[in-house]
């Protein structure tokens, strides 16, 4: 599995993507929310606590949890009363969703090896075959520390550049709506 950092960096690249205002970019509860919602698959890692049993990659990890992030953010954001609710709902999957593709590129080695993504129409679970990045080690040996340390280098190698073409693409849109509307 990715780090947090990686998937923090793929929810923060859906926020701006989803932006559609200068407000909305700059929104610390949008933003904060659509990063909380590219982590969470991982508290699944938590249930463990629960009954010593390893439940990564499971029912967290698939199009039908992704799916009902958003439904249970659709039914929620209106009470926070954001702009464009319905939106930010479906930014919420994609931001889930974001988890699920992350997980899928990696290079996996704790049983259950893949994510069971397609959850709850399949019970089989999916791996890409060529990694693009490295597993993170869930102890705190040192040999496992410099490996997570080197994974999360990789992560910002791969995901940064792809954050910082968002911000700028989402910019230059911005720019060129906010220059249309200082025409009329």
């Amino acid at each position: 599995m990715p780090s947090p950092f990686a998937h923090a960096v793929a929810g923060l690249t859906v926020h701006v993507l989803a932006a559609r205002s200068r407000d909305e970019l700059r929104h610390p509860v949008r933003a904060g929310l659509l990063v909380a919602a590219a982590v969470a698959p991982d508290l699944d890692l938590l249930f463990q606590l629960v009954d010593g049993r390893n439940h990564h990659n499971n029912e967290t990890h698939s199009v039908g949890a992704a799916i009902l992030s958003g439904l249970v953010a659709a039914s929620l954001l209106p009470f926070l009363r954001l702009a464009r609710s319905r939106a930010l709902a479906v930014a919420v999957s994609l931001s889930w969703s974001t988890h699920l593709v992350l997980d899928y590129l990696n290079r996996d080695t704790n049983p259950p090896i893949g994510i069971l993504a397609f959850w709850p129409l399949s019970d089989a679970y999916f791996k890409f075959p060529w990694p693009l990045f490295l597993d993170i080690g869930r102890t705190l040996e040192w040999a496992t520390v410099r490996h997570n340390l080197l994974a999360a280098l990789w992560e910002a190698v791969l995901l940064l550049p792809v954050l910082f073409a968002a911000i700028r693409f989402r910019s230059r849109r911005l720019e060129r709506a906010s220059l249309g509307s200082a025409r009329r």
